[in-house]
């Protein structure tokens, strides 16, 4: 026979007082209006919870590093370059702000072109389907061939690249990453995947020098992240291969026991996904350290971000 039910009686239930109840969210930690005074302004009024409280906390680990000659690296997908933040990257460079970079393969591509061209990110939709995509000559000739001379120099690609283009009569060369990093001598390094760029498509790749070039620089990273304990790591748009790398240069340096630990970890995207959360942001600080992840388009999340360390570091 089936139970009747009938509605439950509240007459009996228990209170408490407001007042004694712990709340999550106080009014100090309400948002405050912009007036348009100033940017720290700005930051300072952000709600103080969740991702503001985040943000805020990124920005003090990254001046705090500085203020005591810790390191600052990016690590950078392409879509940074695709999306302008050259600039902001190169300025943050020239201020001692960012102290090194690390590259995927696909980042040399648009930092050469924007150089070269002021241009870069074709369609890929319409070349793919008429043939043409990725067989711009200039690019694969000039980054292959930069590639080829800077590892015969004994370079890797990052150096190499960054050399060539200084050297080049690009137009634009000051909005080249890799030429900003040669010219302040800041290590650059570039990590690559062959296939999977559009230059190892051109006749003039060399497949034995784009591995040794990548191998060089994956030494020269590991030697970066050597010193990383009381600095700041930030993945910037790079889904695979960077998180990859990351983890093998903390894997190596700790195997050689250097103090690897007590770090910041930084993962900005539009979405997390599952080897930036668990090879930047989880595994790493497991020893000692803290990691934030600040969701949201490149575009503006990166500027705010740099906005907010330039204006912190002026007090």
């Amino acid at each position: 026979m089936l139970r009747k039910y009938s509605p439950i009686s509240l007459e009996k239930i228990k209170t408490c007082r407001l007042t004694g109840r712990k709340s999550k969210f106080t009014r100090d930690k309400l948002a405050t209006p912009f007036t348009g005074d100033s940017l720290n302004e700005f930051i300072n009024g952000l709600p103080g919870v969740l991702a503001a409280n985040d943000f805020r906390q990124v920005v003090r680990a990254i001046v705090k590093a500085r203020k005591k000659n810790r390191p600052v690296i990016l690590g950078m997908g392409a879509h940074p370059i695709k999306v302008g933040l050259s600039p902001v990257i190169i300025h943050l460079m020239k201020n001692e702000v960012i102290t090194a970079v690390a590259m995927n393969g696909a980042c040399i591509v648009h930092d050469y072109e924007l150089s070269l061209i002021g241009r870069t990110s074709e369609d890929v939709d319409t070349e793919l389907c008429s043939g043409a995509f990725g067989m711009a000559e200039e690019t694969g000739k000039g980054l292959n061939i930069a590639i080829k001379n800077g590892v015969r120099e004994g370079h890797g690609i990052g150096k190499a690249i960054g050399d060539y283009v200084l050297k080049s009569g690009g137009r634009y060369k000051e909005l080249s990453i890799l030429a900003a990093a040669a010219r302040l001598d800041i290590p650059a390094t570039v990590h690559v995947a062959i296939g999977t760029d559009i230059i190892h498509m051109h006749p003039e790749a060399d497949g034995a020098a784009i591995g040794e070039g990548s191998l060089r620089d994956f030494k020269l990273f590991s030697t970066v992240i050597s010193g990383l304990r009381g600095g700041v790591y930030i993945n910037l748009g790079s889904a695979v291969i960077l998180p990859e790398v990351f983890l093998k240069a903390i894997a190596v340096t700790r195997n050689l026991k250097y103090d690897v630990k007590d770090f910041t970890t930084v993962n900005m995207d539009f979405i997390q996904h599952y080897r930036a959360r668990e090879n930047v942001l989880r595994r790493p600080v497991l020893s000692g350290g803290a990691s934030y992840a600040l969701i949201g388009h490149h575009e503006i999340m990166f500027p705010l971000l740099a906005a907010a360390v330039m204006g912190a570091k002026k007090k």
